[in-house]
């Protein structure tokens, strides 16, 4: 998971961090729990196939709800 955010930039870096943190804040949760590292690697993973790094926190959000 770590190793792919070698090949972010470090504005996407800071995106993704910034993104997941209010997620986890959001959802009561820490980024070390399984929650987390969820929410960090759908980030990392929408950064590196998404042109749109304005709306992650909103698509993160979209793609971590639990199913209705």
């Amino acid at each position: 998971m770590l190793q792919s955010l070698i090949s972010l930039s470090d504005a996407e870096i800071e995106l993704v961090t910034d993104a997941v943190n209010e997620w986890c804040l959001a959802n009561h949760c820490v980024v070390g729990s399984s929650a987390g590292h969820r929410a960090l690697t759908t980030a990392i993973d929408l950064v590196q196939h998404r042109n749109n790094a304005s709306l992650l926190s909103e698509e993160l959000t979209s793609r971590l709800l639990p199913p209705s």
